[in-house]
């Protein structure tokens, strides 16, 4: 049951998501896919960017025009002359979702983009937005997501993310695609597909040790390390193979059973985790049955700004079996 002060809110996160999504497939559909772009062009993922962010923008400020949007984007690089042919495209693709009477002018674009500036903190109520999370992801066709989230005085309160790509029945790998999560924290987690807005319940895999886990982790060795998950899952007796792939689907992925832990272990000592990868995707695992916290078993704090300035990588599995993996991560990365 949804509850009364959150129903537009969700409903409206819903809408946004679904749209930025679509238009993100007709980036890749009309740009990607096509033979329009060399092989190692990168413009596609920025017109799908800027795209996605002006959609959802749009949507909130039209609902809740006084609420701040933390953004990945703004609109720089599509000013002026330089930016004429980008800022062409985007408005194009853009519109290509709007109904007649939601066109945007360039003008309103821009400022629609440029509303994710928010700085973020503790107090009040704020979205976070990944307009595409997992850039690499969607330009081999592989998995990315469309990431929103509503933070209340430092606490997520909504989650929903859009994955394109991702089967709406992990049994079905070839089946039909493009799964809808959606969470409101104390109401549990829910799957749908962007065709058939009836809900289902979701929760993590009905294990009972560590031994029967998968690991589900990036498909870059730049953003979580591989060899030292190798070393975890070892000391875990972990004998399956990892599922890998990109973006904040793997919460999504964990979160309905189809693996178990997720692990993004520091590359680096200076990188520092940004609001937006994990807000929506952490409460979709609690409100699953899982548990989140940075590898030091701290709680992630989305109260310091636009990044997890507080916390270093990210640790999210079945709640039952969190502390065991958490001490598997110690012990691994105390001998570095």
């Amino acid at each position: 049951m949804v509850k009364a002060a959150l129903a537009l809110e969700r409903k409206v996160a819903i809408q946004a998501v679904l749209q930025a999504s679509k238009v993100c497939q007709s980036v890749f559909k009309n740009l990607v896919s096509g033979e329009t772009i060399t092989k190692n062009d990168k413009s596609p993922v920025t017109v799908a960017d800027f795209s996605a962010q002006a959609v959802v923008n749009t949507y909130l400020r039209q609902h809740f025009p006084t609420d701040p949007i933390v953004g990945e984007e703004d609109s720089k690089d599509l000013r002026g002359e330089t930016g004429k042919a980008l800022r062409e495209k985007v408005h194009e693709l853009t519109n290509g979702v709007f109904s007649s009477s939601e066109q945007l002018t360039e003008d309103k674009l821009l400022e629609a983009i440029d509303r994710g500036n928010y700085a973020g903190g503790a107090t009040g109520r704020h979205w976070a937005l990944d307009p595409i999370d997992g850039t690499k992801g969607f330009l081999r066709g592989g998995q990315y997501a469309v990431c929103l989230a509503l933070i209340v005085n430092g606490e997520v309160q909504l989650g929903v993310m859009g994955c394109p790509n991702l089967p709406v029945d992990a049994k079905q790998p070839d089946g039909p695609r493009g799964s809808l999560f959606i969470a409101v924290k104390g109401e549990g987690a829910f799957q749908r597909s962007f065709t058939d807005s009836n809900e289902t319940p979701i929760k993590f895999s009905d294990i009972k040790s560590t031994q029967e886990a998968t690991f589900c982790e990036s498909v870059e060795s730049g953003h979580s390390s591989h060899s030292d998950s190798a070393k975890i899952a070892e000391l875990l007796g972990i004998t399956r193979e990892p599922v890998r792939m990109d973006s904040q689907a793997k919460y999504c992925s964990i979160s309905r059973g189809d693996g178990d832990i997720y692990l993004r272990l520091p590359v680096s000592e200076t990188y520092v985790e940004k609001i937006w990868d994990h807000a929506s995707g952490s409460l979709l695992v609690t409100e699953a049955g899982g548990a989140v916290s940075d590898v030091n078993g701290n709680k992630l704090d989305f109260s310091v700004g636009r990044t997890l300035l507080k916390n270093k990588g990210v640790i999210a599995s079945k709640a039952t079996i969190h502390s065991e993996v958490l001490k598997a991560v110690h012990e691994v990365l105390s001998k570095k």
